[in-house]
């Protein structure tokens, strides 16, 4: 028998999650006839009766204030439960920082999509850092021996405004980029992909090299608070994850601009000096020679004829990224792939 509490896990998993609840079981079968694993606050495991097609990590929530793809997960694990979501692919739904969430803060201690690959055992005493160490095992669970596709989204919404609205990011992993993924990334509408050029300590980056997962971070939007969402203003990523795990072929083929990382702007201390105002949207263009940022010693100039500004943010910690510096390189990307 399905109790009430089983009920609420599939109909409002971000309800459910909020106010700690836990399922009287761990698993059980939705009236869909999906069979569902709770594996954790926050992890929730959903399986086609049928043989999977393909495996696919559905993340949202990892900073905990970008509330719009939180919804809009919460919304498809009630979908997929009453059979209006078709459901072909394994999938593990993934709410991240759950404390932050609850705060309505982007995290509490350290920043927790800075944490993986192993970086939060040197973080012992921040909140984040278990949370980091669950999540990178749960998605390694997920993944493992999986001998169909393994794909991995991840959904932020931004802290400014942009230039493009809608864009991804796509890990470095030193492996050659994937035509599936773009393939994808035009089904979803998104307007524009970024390009990293070295590791980093973001979730899909880790479940890229750890798992070889086809893994994108999608930035949907604005951060707002929960219940303040317009989610039709994300309809086209929504029904394109939606063909993703049903199986479905892709429907959009949406143009898409590319550009790739040339240089990072570190924050060395608390000196630190960002010549960017607070409104200047993200992908805003500086011709060659502006100074961006200065720190004691410290200067970055832009040395390109003409490079674009991604994530400006003075206000992290001493050590982080203040900003990312891009290149359009859409024609050589698109022409390079297999």
């Amino acid at each position: 028998m399905t109790s009430s509490a089983d009920t609420r896990l599939l109909e409002d998993f971000l309800a459910f999650t909020l106010a700690g609840e836990r399922p009287a079981a761990s698993s059980g079968t939705a009236p869909s006839g999906v069979r569902w694993t709770w594996q954790g606050e926050g992890v929730l495991l959903l399986e086609p009766a049928r043989a999977p097609t393909s495996s696919v990590l559905a993340s949202a929530g990892v900073h905990g204030d970008e509330t719009a793809p939180i919804e809009m997960l919460s919304r498809l694990v009630a979908d997929i439960g009453n059979g209006r979501a078709p459901l072909a692919a394994r999938v593990l739904v993934i709410l991240g920082n759950i404390r932050a969430m609850r705060a309505g803060d982007r995290y509490i201690d350290d920043d927790l999509n800075r944490l993986f690959s192993g970086r939060h055992t040197s973080l012992r005493d921040s909140r984040e850092a278990p949370r980091a160490a669950e999540l990178e095992n749960a998605a390694l669970r997920f993944f493992d021996d999986a001998a169909h596709p393994k794909w991995h989204i991840d959904m932020h919404t931004a802290i400014r405004a942009s230039v493009f609205e809608q864009f991804a990011l796509l890990p470095h992993t030193g492996e050659p980029l994937a035509r599936a993924m773009f393939d994808w990334l035009r089904d979803a509408r998104l307007q524009a992909v970024l390009l990293h050029r070295e590791k980093g300590n973001t979730f899909t980056h880790f479940t890229a090299q750890a798992a070889g997962a086809l893994a994108c971070t999608l930035e949907l939007g604005k951060v707002r608070p929960f219940g303040q969402n317009d989610l039709a203003r994300f309809a086209a990523s929504d029904a394109a994850l939606r063909r993703l795990i049903a199986g479905e072929p892709a429907a959009e083929s949406a143009p898409l601009r590319v550009f790739t990382v040339v240089a990072q702007i570190d924050k060395h201390s608390e000196h630190f000096i960002l010549n960017v105002a607070s409104d200047v949207p993200n992908f805003t263009a500086f011709p060659a020679g502006t100074e961006l940022a200065r720190d004691g010693d410290y200067r970055y100039r832009v040395s390109h004829d003409e490079e674009r500004i991604v994530f400006p943010n003075p206000k992290v910690k001493p050590g982080l990224r203040a900003g990312l510096m891009v290149v359009d390189t859409t024609d050589a990307t698109l022409e390079s792939l297999g």
